[in-house]
């Protein structure tokens, strides 16, 4: 069939160091149907700062326009996972969005605009998994659940990722990073298996980094426990995939925790600064 150049809607561009993926035609055509093609860009998908309470209570007076362009940013975060929180905070707001979520759904857009050449590289390099895992405690001011984000990278390229908000509201900041430390090592297991059905086995326990050092005290240490006894027990499936060495848990300093782009909105040079790390840039990087 030839090369290919064109798969579900994501475009295939071949590089010297390897593959390209990217969906700019599809964000423009989403700039276009929302009527934002010529709009002024913005240098991060969310404000850093909370828009004020007083704004926006009204409920927006075209729904259906807010769930089409809501809808087709998650099909645009396939390639993009610089959006993937944003484009989930815009997605809880599908029942009833009122002004205030039309107003960040359009900066969203915005964002866009400034970045339609951006997309996913994947290039040549080892074949080892790592896993960077991280949690934003009672951040929804609605419901005070945490939001729970991990991305994972085969050698240089990033595969994986997600980005969700836990179903359970969590007592404390190291129970909401443990649940995530949980999702992320069920995550971990599922793409160790995939791999060595793709004959690619994973010979070394893969590696996950959390920033939390309460967390990973306690999956290690069973002694600690016994003040968690809130936490529900399929949670402590962690401890048994250490021992038998499927995994190994690191810290990592917040400030190189990748996974924090995936959980909470950022200042300019700091969202930059992840997104560099999480390897999306334009093509002509």
């Amino acid at each position: 069939m030839g090369p290919i150049s064109l798969f579900l809607g994501i475009q295939v561009h071949h590089t010297q160091a390897g593959y390209f993926l990217s969906q700019a035609h599809f964000a423009r055509k989403i700039l276009n149907d929302a009527g934002f093609a010529d709009c002024k860009a913005v240098p991060t998908p969310l404000s850093s700062t909370s828009t004020p309470t007083s704004y926006g209570t009204h409920l927006f007076h075209d729904p259906t326009l807010y769930r089409r362009i809501a809808g087709s940013l998650q099909y645009l975060s396939i390639t993009r996972p610089d959006i993937a929180f944003a484009t989930n905070r815009t997605c809880q707001h599908m029942k009833d969005p009122t002004d205030r979520d039309y107003l960040s759904l359009t900066r969203l857009l915005r964002y866009i605009k400034g970045t339609v050449s951006y997309g996913l590289p994947i290039t040549t390099g080892d074949l080892q998994l790592r896993t960077y895992t991280d949690a934003d405690w009672a951040s929804d001011k609605s419901d005070r659940k945490s939001i729970s984000g991990f991305c994972t990278f085969l050698g240089p390229n990033l595969i994986s990722w997600s980005v969700k908000k836990q179903i359970t509201v969590a007592k404390s900041s190291t129970e909401a990073e443990y649940r995530s430390l949980s999702a992320a090592t069920s995550d971990v297991i599922w793409l160790r298996r995939l791999a060595s059905e793709l004959h690619l086995p994973q010979q070394q326990p893969t590696p996950i980094y959390c920033d939390n050092q309460s967390a990973i005290a306690i999956a290690k240490n069973p002694v600690f426990h016994a003040r968690t006894k809130h936490i529900e027990i399929d949670y402590h499936f962690i401890r048994e995939h250490l021992s038998n060495t499927n995994i190994q848990i690191h810290h990592i300093s917040s400030k190189d925790q990748v996974a924090d782009i995936l959980t909470k909105p950022f200042a300019p040079a700091r969202f930059n600064d992840l997104r560099s790390k999480l390897t999306i840039h334009s093509m002509n990087y």
